[in-house]
């Protein structure tokens, strides 16, 4: 690779619930990218789901409030998709050349799998994981069923769909009845907290199935883990992936819900977590496992229920985790030894090594017939 700088296409914002987290994610790895090696070119998706080239991600209002990508803003862009072009498109035909997407849009229309299929389609390297990881990390119910093929503990649960809870709401209560209380109600394709319910008494229940269906047609009806401490892991890595050390979330909420994540600066991050070293080493193996059982590459953080002496459950896997300064992922990161430029470094050049293999395996000729 010659020693220009590479192009960054930096991609946040975005049709979800989780747009402005996503915004604040951005502007921390703008700060983070060297430079010296990166050149960044800022695209903010708005919520009706336009694209916007932009000098740099929104600064954070003064009123404290999370910032979000106006619909427009800058000059309207679209993604070349003719292979190999790496080009971004502007309405007035400009053209911009990137070499690699650090996309950091959360939830559907980003984190789900849909995001990376127009990149691939495009023929362009992207940091983290492909269509199918992406798919399967944004779907809580289908990633635990992978994740018990894998042998990894799961919570109890049930999955209820918008059309079985209208049509028979008696039959799907007695199902979460089942599982006693209290339950944690969400949607199945969401994340940073958002649609969570937590339910203590069956008339907790509609509202709560209400609430998750705001968000999609499919829900998840789980046990609490009454007792359990929250533990998160982060994996890096393509196709020999490792794990951080474990942390620990202590929230002064009721739960790790969307305010005590963003709003609330009572919630305790402790990293290292303060749990036995057994535990710690069966967390990092356990993280490790859930990444390869979705086929992750590039990066994702794992959380845990962790009840003493030596219960752990895999509660789920985010593949585009938080990534501020303070997002559990990359604090995670440098007390395991990589700070937060050297991550962003990292991450990059995995999406390129991964990008570079698929390029030599498309342009490898193809088997000589064995004669048989």
């Amino acid at each position: 690779m010659s020693s220009r700088r590479l192009r960054v296409l930096l991609v946040f914002g975005g049709r979800s619930a989780e747009h402005e987290v996503s915004v604040v994610s951005a502007r921390s790895v703008l700060e983070a990218l060297d430079p010296e090696r990166y050149e960044v070119v800022t695209v903010g998706i708005d919520k009706e789901g336009g694209w916007h080239l932009l000098p740099g991600p929104p600064a954070l209002p003064s009123t404290g409030e999370l910032p979000a990508v106006a619909t427009g803003a800058g000059s309207d862009v679209s993604l070349d998709r003719v292979p190999g072009t790496r080009e971004l498109v502007s309405s007035s035909g400009d053209r911009e050349p990137i070499d690699v997407v650090f996309p950091l849009v959360h939830g559907p229309f980003g984190e789900d799998g849909t995001l990376q299929g127009l990149f691939e389609m495009a023929g362009i390297p992207y940091v983290g994981a492909g269509v199918l990881a992406s798919a399967v990390g944004m779907d809580k119910a289908v990633q635990k069923v992978l994740f018990a093929a894998a042998g990894l503990p799961v919570v109890s649960h049930e999955v209820v769909t918008e059309r079985e809870w209208r049509e028979d709401p008696e039959a799907v209560t007695a199902r979460a009845e089942a599982l006693g209380t209290p339950l944690f109600v969400k949607p199945a394709s969401l994340g940073s907290s958002v649609g969570i319910t937590k339910v203590k008494t069956p008339a907790d229940l509609d509202p709560a199935m209400r609430e998750a269906f705001r968000h999609g047609r499919k829900a998840l009806i789980e046990q609490g883990a009454e007792g359990a401490r929250e533990i998160e892991c982060a994996v890096l890595g393509n196709d020999d992936p490792v794990a951080s050390v474990p942390g620990e979330i202590i929230p002064t909420a009721e739960f790790y819900d969307y305010r005590a994540k963003y709003r609330d600066d009572s919630t305790r991050l402790v990293v290292p977590a303060e749990i036995p070293a057994e535990i710690a080493e069966e967390v990092q193996r356990m993280a490790v496992a859930a990444f390869r059982a979705i086929d992750a590459v590039g990066m994702a953080r794992v959380d845990f229920f962790y009840r003493k002496p030596d219960e752990l459950i895999v509660n789920e896997i985010n593949t585009i985790p938080g990534f501020t300064t303070v997002s559990m992922y990359p604090r995670l990161w440098d007390a395991s030894g990589i700070a937060y430029p050297e991550l962003v470094d990292r991450l990059v050049r995995l999406a390129v090594e991964r990008h570079e293999l698929e390029r030599n395996r498309d342009d490898a000729p193809p088997p000589e017939p064995d004669g048989s």
